[in-house]
């Protein structure tokens, strides 16, 4: 019965993308279905086969080592204020921009990463549908990060219309980042942590699909490089490299301003509802309680028992309001013995950037990247922000729920 109502949950999922669609007559259903074929192959085989699991962990250690590689330079500069293993949202998240980024920006000056991008995500565009850059940025997100990928793709976005850079904000709430896949291995079990990376990122492609269909032309369909200056020439190096790591410092600065206001919004309404007593078995109304409480319907339709269906939507709703984090530490001393399905799809779901602060960083960065109108109309749809990255982790969840139990 439990894998029967895991099955229509996965199937509820994809109906709330389409009733939100912004243009349900231009979904490309036909690489939808080929995605959600993908997704239950990649399920299967990483849940199931040593192989896939080894994979997996081989390609995110060898980004993380890029990025462990960008912690020399934030030790010279931090010293002692840097503690390894104890890292703070702007030395784990942050600081490797200033590295990451001037790399990047290196290899598209000598054409290398347009070269990468145009072939792998040729390749890819041909099994999803999707657009080459579309395509190739899910990829890159599954290893670097959400700002990171942006961050390394300003040209790009400065040359996409403004739909296509909604799409590539709302696939940015679904990522992870290399460099901690570690610490969540430590804290929940790491099968189902390196499981829900791939998975996350063709769910992103599945849910931006459906809730925000484009058609992009064969013309549009290109990938940005360094082009030469009127007389021919390349922008000097050094003067390319000066400027890129100025706008990596510059991102980094409007990404903090941007997650501090939003985090302490989330504070001042957790402080505002707490003045209205404390109706729930003598806690306080939170963002979090409500957030429990409209997560139960999904949980439910995850596969679980009532008691457990409560439990996951609790978790659900720390970690939109908070972060992955919290949920991890809850649950790190006890979640070895839950059920295997329990366990399973809360790792999944909980194995994502989406909440509130990473609304903060997402609109940040693009501020930084593109020019008003698309930053405002990114702003104007931050819902969808959102609804997005909701959406990814309760299919990522129910796809890897049904091989677990």
């Amino acid at each position: 019965m439990y894998l029967a109502i895991n099955i229509l949950g996965l199937i509820i999922f994809l109906g709330v993308a389409f009733l939100f669609s912004k243009r349900k007559k231009e979904i490309n259903w036909k690489a939808v279905g080929i995605m959600v074929v993908l997704n239950l192959i990649l399920a299967w085989f990483l849940t199931s086969s040593p192989a896939g699991r080894a994979g997996v962990k081989a390609a995110a250690d060898g980004f993380a080592w890029i990025v462990n590689v960008s912690a020399k330079g934030t030790v010279f500069a931090l010293g002692g204020w840097y503690d390894a293993k104890n890292l703070n949202f702007i030395c784990s998240a942050l600081m490797p921009i200033l590295m990451i980024v001037p790399m990047f920006d290196i290899l598209t000056y000598i054409g290398l990463l347009p070269w990468i991008i145009k072939w792998i995500g040729k390749g890819l565009s041909f099994i999803t549908g999707q657009p080459k850059f579309e395509s190739f940025f899910a990829v890159e997100m599954m290893f670097l990060g959400n700002t990171e990928v942006l961050a390394i793709s300003g040209m790009q976005l400065r040359k996409m219309n403004k739909e296509r850079n909604l799409t590539i904000a709302m696939m940015s709430m679904s990522c992870v980042t290399a460099s901690i896949l570690g610490a969540y291995i430590e804290m929940m079990p790491g099968q189902y942590i390196l499981t829900a990376v791939p998975i996350n990122i063709v769910n992103a492609l599945i849910a931006t699909t459906i809730l925000n269909p484009i058609h992009v032309s064969e013309e549009e369909d290109t990938i940005e490089t360094v082009k030469a200056n009127e007389d021919g020439k390349k922008e000097p190096f050094f003067s390319f490299l000066g400027d890129s790591i100025l706008g990596a410092g510059k991102l980094i600065l409007i990404i903090i301003a941007n997650v501090v206001a939003f985090v302490a919004l989330a504070a001042l309404i957790d402080a505002i509802l707490a003045l209205f007593g404390k109706p729930f078995a003598g806690q306080p109304i939170s963002l979090e309680s409500i957030l429990g409480v409209i997560m139960f319907p999904f949980a439910w339709l995850m596969g679980l028992p009532l008691d457990q269906a409560w439990g996951l939507a609790q978790d659900m709703g720390m970690k939109l309001v908070t972060n992955e984090f919290v949920v991890m530490g809850k649950v790190t001393g006890s979640i070895m013995h839950y059920p295997e399905h329990y366990k399973a799809v809360l790792t999944t779901f909980v194995t994502s950037f989406a909440n509130f602060g990473t609304l903060g960083m997402i609109i940040g960065a693009f501020k930084g990247l593109v020019g008003k109108e698309d930053n405002d109309y990114i702003a104007q749809n931050i819902g969808y922000l959102l609804l997005s990255g909701i959406l990814v982790s309760l299919l990522s969840a129910a796809f890897v729920g049904l091989f677990a139990w």
